[in-house]
Parts: structure tokens; sequence; C-alpha cells
């Protein structure tokens, strides 16, 4: 019972500092009120009340839903395993052509042998130059188009 009264008399105390206060906050609400561009931006939210309310759930539930999202780690780790299940086939191709480029290297610079006409004519029967030429010729022919519509 005295915890009830100290409760009330606290909250007496705190209405009467506020009402002490709230004479010259009433005034200057009431000047603001008089200006005439408060008027109208007053005028606007009251005309624009249902799509504010409409714009405010919708923020909420958006709110609620990135909340959820960004607190479930059983989604979070299935997201980070989907997207390392697409990047790992890309970095392991990635890698492969990385290491071949640098196994050729070291080739090229072990063996200093020249390639002449007829080293070049028999190179030209393999498939993978065959391949290579082919996509070079259609890589170019591609870059020329371009630059023609440029043009």
């Amino acid at each position: 019972m005295s915890q009830t009264t100290t409760q009330q008399a606290q909250t007496a105390a705190e209405v009467a500092s506020t009402a002490t206060l709230a004479p010259a906050q009433q005034q200057d609400v009431l000047d603001q009120l008089m200006k005439p561009e408060i008027q109208e931006s007053l005028n606007v939210l009251v005309a624009n009340l249902p799509k504010l309310a409409e714009l405010t759930t919708l923020l909420t539930k958006t709110y609620d839903l990135v909340q959820t999202v960004a607190n479930d780690h059983v989604l979070i780790d299935d997201i980070k395993g989907g997207m390392e299940e697409f990047v790992k086939p890309i970095s392991d191709k990635a890698k492969g052509i990385a290491q071949a480029a640098i196994e050729a290297n070291d080739r090229v610079h072990v063996e200093e042998s020249t390639i002449g006409l007829f080293g070049i004519l028999k190179m030209l029967k393999d498939p993978q130059v065959q391949k290579t030429l082919r996509f070079a010729q259609a890589f170019l022919e591609v870059s020329a188009e371009r630059q023609q519509q440029k043009r």
C-alpha cells in the first residue's frame, strides 16, 4: 500500500513539473501553428495520412522481415552454402586456367627451340590449335563488327 502511495506521489510530482513547463511550451506551439507555412504543411500531412499510414505499415513489415532474416542463422548458412556452390566451379576453373598458363610459361622458358614452317604446319593439325584459331577468328570478327557499329 505504501508503495502505491509513493508511486502516486512521484507521478503527481512529474505532472506538476511538466505542468509548469507546459504554458511556455504551449505558447511556442501556438506561435508555430500560427505560421502559414506550418498550416500548409499540416494540411498536406492530414490529406496524406492514409498514404502515410499505409507506408508506415509497409515499412514496419519490411523492417520485421529484415530483422527475421538477419537473425535467422540457418537461412544465412543456406545462402552462404548456395553462394559457395555457385562460386566454387568458377573459382576451380579460373585456378585451372591460371595453373595452365603458369605451366605453359615455364615450358616456354625451359624449351628455347624455334618453331619453323613445318612445325607450324604440324601444329595446325592439332584439334586444340584449330579450336583456338576458330575462337580467335570469331573474336576478331565480333570486335570488328562492334567497332563498325560505333562509327
